[in-house]
């Protein structure tokens, strides 16, 4: 059997079988209305009639999106069992290679601006609450290239207290972008791990080849490995990052287009204390770099911004590429090692490094947004995922929308109107009453 299963908790499987689909009601009245809902709130497309409460979800992905969700279902009174199927480990990819970087206004006056917000709230609250230790408050800096900035810097009063000592070598222009009360940081991998723990998920690592369904198209479960074997549920949530376009040949109909944008990230780490303040920096045209610099709690430094992105199409991410492996490019480390030292002198006299090469994938729908809401026509199928570079930042948020969604009917937290799924969906779904959905390619989540 192509699975391998550990358990989160102390409830087996037999112990949590789920009901019945057939005995559920319909979500979606005719295929019709699969044109009209792109223009709907997602907040009001299951009538309180027609919505029944699920005992038992399946959250594909293990990353920070589907750990989000997992943890919020698990703080809903009803208490579903909740089961994250994942390939690797736990935040294998961009959950595990993420800057964890986060700011309350940069969303503001656009449809994101809600997820901003209470994701930025949530953070605050969730993080000491999940033991988490590398969460803080941290300013930020805008840093051009030159030279003579670091000695104007250091005698303006603007600058007192924002200055770290390591930013001392050659730089063109510095000011404070936000002063450390509405921008932040995590280690997303930390958070991450913690929300898989404190949800008492059961974690299952294995093949998603697709969903098994009723005649009435109600979920009943997904399907594992080329054998097809099924975990037994009656909702799921599609939460893959990049990958999660897959679901395309597991609906008849739905249009999933999706970008993974591939991107290198570095990171140095020092034995001193590093004082702590981020930077954002133009374009340096020597380099081919506009470096993000993310101090953290371990006196490491964590840099991206470093150019030479690479971009994987939808048919590509669809088989799986750069799941297994995703190799940072040598000479885009090269070159943001360069343009760090540049303005460091520190690190350029005292540090060999990078200690670690590494890179990782952004889901990048067509208009930037992401997919969150129900799959129309499939009851208890739902999906969350293509947050581009936001996707650590907006995490909170998104898993509790989510899961209100899935548990309530309607998401009360987050309008998820601009967020449809179905808005790339221009044919109508096509047979209906299939058993299963899906290819057996050999995939893992």
């Amino acid at each position: 059997k192509n699975v391998l299963f550990h358990s989160f908790s102390t409830h087996s499987l037999s112990k949590h079988s789920t009901s019945d689909a057939r005995n559920m009601t319909r979500i979606i009245p005719t295929s019709t209305i699969t044109f009209l809902l792109s223009s709907l709130s997602y907040n009001n497309i299951m009538p309180a009639a027609s919505f029944s409460q699920p005992n038992n979800v399946v959250v594909v992905g293990g990353g920070i999106q589907g750990a989000s969700v997992a943890y919020f279902l698990s703080q809903h009174p009803s208490k579903p069992k909740v089961t994250v199927v994942e390939s690797q480990q736990i935040a294998s990819a961009a959950s595990g290679k993420g800057g964890g970087f986060m700011a309350r206004s940069w969303g503001d006056g656009g449809s994101t601006q809600q997820l901003h917000h209470l994701a930025f709230d949530l953070y605050e609250d969730l993080a000491p609450k999940l033991g988490c230790k590398t969460y803080r408050k941290i300013p930020v800096l805008s840093v051009q290239p030159g030279k003579g900035a670091v000695e104007r810097a250091l005698k303006s009063n603007k600058m007192k207290g924002y200055m770290p000592s390591w930013l001392d070598g050659n730089i063109g222009g510095v000011s404070v972008m936000e002063r450390g009360t509405e921008s932040a940081q995590i280690t997303p991998k930390e958070f991450t791990e913690a929300l898989i723990h404190h949800s008492g998920a059961d974690v299952m690592f294995g093949t998603v080849t697709g969903v098994q369904l009723n005649d009435d198209d109600e979920i009943t479960g997904v399907c594992l490995g080329e054998d097809g074997d099924v975990v037994n549920c009656d909702a799921m949530v599609v939460s893959a990052g990049p990958w999660s376009c897959a679901a395309e040949d597991w609906f008849d109909g739905i249009s999933l287009p999706m970008e993974g944008v591939k991107s290198t990230s570095i990171v140095f780490q020092s034995d001193d204390e590093v004082d702590a303040s981020a930077l954002f920096c133009g374009e340096d045209y020597r380099f081919g770099t506009h470096l993000e610099v993310y101090p953290r709690p371990d006196n490491s430094i964590y840099l991206c911004g470093i150019g030479g992105s690479e971009y994987i199409s939808t048919a590509e991410l669809k088989v799986g590429a750069y799941r297994e492996k995703c190799l940072a490019n040598p000479t885009r480390v090269q070159a943001a090692s360069d343009s760090f030292r540049e303005m460091s002198a520190t690190y350029k006299n005292s540090c060999n490094g990078p200690d670690i090469t590494q890179a990782c994938m952004r889901p990048c729908p067509p208009d930037a947004k992401p997919y969150m809401g129900q799959i129309a026509d499939y009851k208890g199928a739902y999906i969350n995922a293509g947050h581009n570079c936001w996707g650590i930042a907006w995490a909170p948020a998104c898993g509790k929308s989510m899961a209100e969604l899935v548990m309530d009917g309607e998401s009360k937290c987050i309008d998820l109107s601009p967020f449809s799924p179905l808005r790339f969906t221009k044919q109508k779904k096509g047979g209906r009453g299939r058993k299963k959905r899906g290819s057996s390619v050999g995939e893992q989540w």
